[in-house]
């Protein structure tokens, strides 16, 4: 992916819609990402660079989504069933002039995904799934407000949930929070991917190859791919302005997975072990990053 896009004068209008000159506005930015390019990095294309109003928009989505996972924490509780759960997303959702991003997604029947123990991600809520003392749950919330997209997930142990998983969910927090001190301005996606490979196998667990977190924002699912097992050094450089997801899928057991052959979603551990998952969008910023949404 070449970051190279329409040449701008200098003194014409900044693509970022800021009514600025090129010249005062990001050119000295683009003329960075260029180097890097030449240098052999992967860069991103304009466009996966956030504009203020932007950002804006996707701020006040990840609002309704914040909230929306909140009124879930608030409600969740041993013998509901993952159908209500549901029922609270779209509710909450659309009371506040929002879409549940994931209905009809692709033919998704649900807004929300569940995902219960050994499920590892895109769980389908059912009134037949009822939540008992020791599950635990991925509820995976994604948000449509005004055209821009949020997403985040958030993990609930019910009742008197075994050490064992307690300790998966906590870890895998942790994870979460190691990919968000290593979103570093100017450094490769790889260098963070491979910080939260790095804790999940210290701590004896493995990590998911095939699915991780994704650029979010503008769309639902957006470039780039984000690895939870990269190697340092390697994939799309991070700059100020990207927005992408960090959402580590943890395994107890092996890492292999498979996919529900009747529903076509529903991704499970190979071994049947819990999996756990937290999610959260972030901003890179010139510092850092800004989480967006938790």
């Amino acid at each position: 992916m070449k970051f190279t896009n329409e040449k701008l004068e200098r003194n014409a209008p900044c693509w970022c819609g800021s009514g600025r000159k090129y010249k005062q506005c990001h050119m000295n930015f683009d003329e960075r990402i260029s180097r890097f390019e030449l240098q052999g990095f992967r860069v991103p294309k304009r466009s996966l660079i956030k504009t203020k109003a932007q950002i804006e928009g996707i701020r006040e989505s990840a609002k309704v989504n914040i909230a929306v996972l909140d009124a879930v924490a608030d409600k969740i509780c041993i013998g509901m069933s993952t159908e209500d759960i549901d029922r609270i997303v779209y509710e909450v959702t659309t009371g506040y002039g929002a879409i549940p991003a994931p209905l009809n997604y692709e033919g998704f029947p649900k807004s929300v995904c569940t995902s219960v123990n050994h499920e590892v991600c895109h769980g389908i809520p059912s009134e037949k799934v009822i939540l008992k003392d020791g599950d635990i749950i991925n509820v995976d919330c994604s948000t449509i407000l005004n055209g821009y997209f949020s997403d985040s997930s958030r993990m609930f142990c019910m009742g008197n949930v075994s050490p064992e998983k307690k300790r998966l969910v906590d870890v895998t927090k942790e994870c979460v929070e190691i990919g968000i001190q290593n979103v570093i301005p100017w450094h490769p996606l790889g260098d963070m991917g491979s910080k939260v490979h790095e804790h999940a196998v210290k701590n004896g667990y493995t990590v998911v190859r095939e699915i991780g977190g994704h650029g979010c924002g503008v769309e639902f699912h957006e470039d780039p791919f984000v690895s939870h097992v990269s190697q340092p050094g390697t994939e799309m450089l991070m700059v100020p302005g990207m927005c992408f997801t960090i959402e580590p899928m943890v395994n107890m057991g092996t890492d292999e997975i498979y996919q529900d052959s009747e529903n076509g979603w529903t991704i499970y551990t190979e071994d049947g072990k819990p999996s756990a998952q937290w999610e959260v969008q972030v901003l890179v910023t010139e510092t850092g990053c800004e989480v967006i949404t938790w």
